[in-house]
């Protein structure tokens, strides 16, 4: 199945995406509600509306504005370091355990929101990422069943502010700017990509720049890996969110000069079998401005 939670006129809803059209099954099982936490929470809510689908009237994909898969996540953990060609861009040595850091709630935002370059630092960029919902939640999760615990794969941009990643050890705060984080704005089902989301196309661009082009086959630790390697040390809870790393061809590392995001560009993450993340890049005194004319 493929999802999309989205804002139409009347509410926030989940729709079942068939090509350019979409079924709204919120309205066709309330108990649904107006994210996937409820199919996370109930599966066989799917069920209860399949055999209406094709029946039931659509809409243009085009005309729903997409909204965060899972309105509200607990936890977003994010690798950092995942591909050895982008680990070698980035001068860093092939770690023996995964590189990991989390992200907060308003660092993130819904594909088609804009990505906001903050007034502190021009160092905005792009990273393409295949990212997991969690469906099922666990700890001591081992590889041989951590596919069990995906609800679904979804697109990630992990915007990162280079100067302010760099400040400390740590990498938080250029992980976390406010709306730098896109999600979306489709889901699909493991049933719709290979097992794991593997051998999956993975591009960045701007326009008819590719920025980044490689394979989810070219990862070093894989779904199944990353899912029991994290629950080890933390339990992993429904909606849960984990972004699976990026590939090289990052703005920092190109040369002679490094690429970034500005202003009045729109950047779109696509991988095969999911769908585009697309966001305008816009100032955040613009971003200010909207707001308070809100």
């Amino acid at each position: 199945m493929k999802y999309l939670v989205g804002e139409t006129s009347e509410s926030t809803s989940v729709f079942v995406v068939n090509g350019d059209n979409a079924v709204n099954i919120t309205a066709l099982n309330p108990d649904i509600g107006p994210d996937l936490m409820g199919l996370i929470a109930h599966p066989e809510l799917a069920d209860s509306v399949a055999s209406q689908i094709a029946d039931a009237t659509s809409v243009p994909v085009s005309s729903i504005t997409p909204a965060l898969p899972v309105a509200a996540p607990g936890t977003i953990i994010c690798m950092g370091l995942n591909y050895t060609d982008h680990i070698k861009e980035g001068g860093y040595d092939i770690p023996e355990y995964p590189a990991l850091f989390m992200r907060g709630k308003n660092s993130i935002m819904a594909a088609g929101q804009p990505m906001v370059r903050p007034e502190c630092s021009e160092q905005l960029d792009y990273e393409a990422e295949l990212m997991l919902i969690v469906g099922k939640g666990g700890r001591h999760i081992s590889e041989e069943d951590a596919l069990d615990h995906v609800f679904g794969y979804t697109v990630f941009n992990d915007g990162s502010v280079r100067n302010y990643q760099r400040k400390t050890h740590q990498w938080t705060p250029g992980k976390n700017f406010d709306d730098t984080g896109a999600i979306g704005p489709f889901t699909v089902t493991p049933d719709e990509v290979p097992e794991g989301a593997a051998g999956l196309k993975i591009e960045s661009r701007v326009g008819s720049e590719i920025l980044q082009s490689s394979n989810t086959a070219n990862m070093i630790w894989d779904v199944r890996k990353v899912i029991a390697t994290i629950s080890e040390y933390t339990t992993l809870e429904p909606g849960d969110l984990i972004a699976m790393g990026t590939p090289p061809g990052v703005g920092h590392a190109k040369k002679p000069n490094p690429r970034w995001l500005k202003p009045g560009e729109t950047v779109e993450i696509e991988i095969e079998g999911i769908g585009i993340c697309a966001s305008p890049v816009i100032d955040e005194k613009d971003a200010s401005k909207k707001v308070a004319a809100e």
